[in-house]
């Protein structure tokens, strides 16, 4: 089986690292600078046991490669680039391969089944970070722990053959990976998490226990379960969610890479012209519009993130007071 890595970023650099690391067959698609440092120099794969430049096989585009009825291709990128990613793949024909949703959200998995016959999705539970061009770090795996689980399954739901053999080559690469019929359940439980990335944006910065993080991120999640139950979405409570995956790794610090927060975040100081956070707190939006439920906090925070990577907003610039007050002053408006 080839494994092709489409979005070679934070995850799918990691991933595409520790599986050539593991001498499975892998081929990268990674875009402008990026690509070109890896075809040059090798990827750079900082990780808690080394430092190492890796020389993955990488292409720009899906165009320069030869398809077999064997690879299995791995989406990797934000969801906001995943339309463009599944039209390239489909005006190639490769719409019938294995196509893995290894992505936050909920979102791909539909996208990519409007397109494409056998699609798989795998919920990411991995730290790590695009650096700079040719330069990825992993905050996780260790002599005793996973670099990060990656559970996977057929979409919508079950297994088969492909699935359990994608978790065998990923334990094969040090992850923690099982076939889980369900695994939806498990990503919608993840969602509930992400809901916060959006907040290191707009917030002014404070630690993980500041009360405005805290309370924040409670209100978001209460109002994304709301929908969740009516719209009858079966979800993995989200402390269960963390208390297995807490038991398969722990997130440890690089001292030559400090890690800067969240994948949103992430984004905004790479200077990405777009997050999303409209595929996060924008799907409980969307939930609530369909199943008559308020949303406003995660509606206002779709709205000041949006403002803050289109520059209208200071980032990081917002007490969590303010957001309340902003809601509080609109009744009715956010609907």
């Amino acid at each position: 089986m080839r494994w092709i890595v489409y979005g070679a970023g934070a995850i799918g650099g990691t991933i595409g690292a520790r599986l050539y690391k593991a001498r499975e067959n892998v081929v990268l698609i990674a875009r402008g600078e990026h690509a070109k440092k890896i075809a040059s120099d090798g990827l750079q794969f900082i990780h808690p046991l080394g430092n190492e430049f890796l020389n993955i096989p990488v292409v720009d585009h899906p165009d320069k490669l030869t398809a077999a009825n064997d690879d299995v291709i791995l989406l990797c990128m934000k969801t906001q680039h995943t339309t463009a990613a599944l039209a390239d793949l489909c005006s190639l024909g490769l719409q019938d391969l294995p196509i893995v949703c290894v992505q936050n959200g909920v979102a791909n998995e539909r996208l990519a089944a409007r397109l494409c016959r056998r699609v798989y999705t795998s919920v990411v539970n991995l730290p790590a970070m695009h650096l700079e061009p040719g330069v990825v770090a992993t905050y996780a795996g260790t002599t005793t722990a996973a670099g990060g689980v990656l559970d996977t399954g057929s979409y919508p739901v079950g297994v088969d053959d492909v699935a359990e053999k994608i978790c065998a080559g990923l334990r094969r690469a040090g992850f923690a990976a099982s076939a889980d019929a369900a695994v939806m359940s498990q990503k919608y439980a993840k969602l509930l998490s992400n809901l916060s990335n959006a907040l290191e944006l707009v917030l002014v910065p404070g630690n993980d226990d500041s009360t405005d993080f805290r309370d924040a991120g409670r209100m978001l999640r209460t109002e994304a379960q709301a929908c969740y139950i009516a719209a009858k979405i079966d979800f993995v409570s989200l402390r269960d969610y963390v208390a297995r995956n807490s038991e398969l790794y722990t997130p440890v610090d690089l001292a030559d890479a400090p890690r800067a927060g969240g994948s949103t975040l992430q984004s905004l100081q790479r200077g990405a012209a777009d997050v999303e956070t409209d595929y996060l707190n924008g799907e409980i939006v969307l939930l609530g519009r369909l199943h008559d439920v308020a949303t406003p906090y995660n509606q206002l925070l779709q709205t000041l993130a949006r403002d803050v990577i289109e520059g209208r907003r200071e980032p990081r610039s917002m007490r969590w007071s303010e957001v309340i007050a902003v809601v509080e002053s609109a009744a009715g408006k956010f609907q």
